[in-house]
């Protein structure tokens, strides 16, 4: 999301980083379920479970838990997933995108409603939020793997459109900045594994909706705004969540503290 890095950081000085890496590995696994029953268990001949696995080797997802996924999918096993997006409003007019993936469209659907209106928010109607977002190939790598010139060297040989630096700190709060990588949606695999083929595995590749524009949000506001995006990341259902807020380093500080 925009402000990501911020983001991360956060909900690190929280406290949140099991919770999170707990539901981080529900949705890796969700995913490679979800990609096994559109293309099958063969990592070689489904593009999108091929990204599902690496995702899942990048936030260090044990071996067994994916082979379990994979297994589970395949045998008919696990439960019927619908990928479904919300959009809605925080404050400021601050534009949110809900990616869910869920085996109970009623639930989830109730449960997001219920999040957004309890936390300051609106729901909207399907493309209310989303035209304000591109939607694009997001390939994420540490800053070990070499230096901005020759990450970007990397990229546009590989077919990626931009190249940003993103601060983050890791789960024990130190620093671990990543390389960012973009490219239109329809060339992520492609892309992805030309890169990975250079710089090796990436943390992760992703479909993201990415901001066309920031939204600076202050005060109370901003304080709002954390407790809706907690609610929604805290959803057993969400995905992923997108917002295109900017809140200034100072402001995220205090918040943290």
């Amino acid at each position: 999301m925009a402000g990501h890095s911020k983001w991360a950081n956060i909900q690190h000085r929280k406290g949140r980083q099991d919770k999170a890496r707990a539901k981080l590995f529900s949705r890796l696994s969700k995913e490679i379920m979800v990609a096994v029953k559109m293309g099958g268990p063969d990592a070689d001949m489904n593009p999108r479970l091929r990204l599902a696995v690496a995702n899942a080797k990048g936030q260090s997802m044990p071996k067994d838990n994916i082979e379990r996924a994979i297994t589970k999918a395949a045998g008919g096993d696990a439960e019927e997933y619908f990928e479904i997006r919300y959009e809605g409003f925080g404050p400021a007019g601050v534009g949110i995108i809900v990616e869910a993936s869920t085996d109970n469209k009623n639930r989830a659907a109730g449960e997001v409603r219920a999040a957004f209106s309890k936390n300051g928010g609106n729901m909207g109607e399907t493309g209310s939020v989303s035209f304000m977002f591109d939607q694009v190939g997001e390939i994420r790598f540490p800053l070990s793997i070499g230096d901005e010139e020759t990450v970007l060297e990397g990229a546009i040989e590989a077919g990626a459109e931009d190249v940003q630096r993103e601060d983050l700190l890791d789960d024990d709060g130190e620093p671990a900045p990543e390389h960012v990588i973009y490219c239109a949606r329809e060339d992520l695999a492609e892309v992805s594994a030309a890169l990975q083929e250079r710089f090796g595995e990436a943390k992760s590749a992703n479909i993201i909706w990415k901001p066309q524009n920031l939204i600076d949000v202050d005060g109370e506001k901003a304080q709002t705004l954390m407790k809706l995006l907690e609610a929604l990341e805290d959803l057993d259902d969400v995905s992923r969540v997108f917002t295109n807020f900017d809140i200034s380093d100072a402001e995220m500080e205090q918040m943290g503290g």
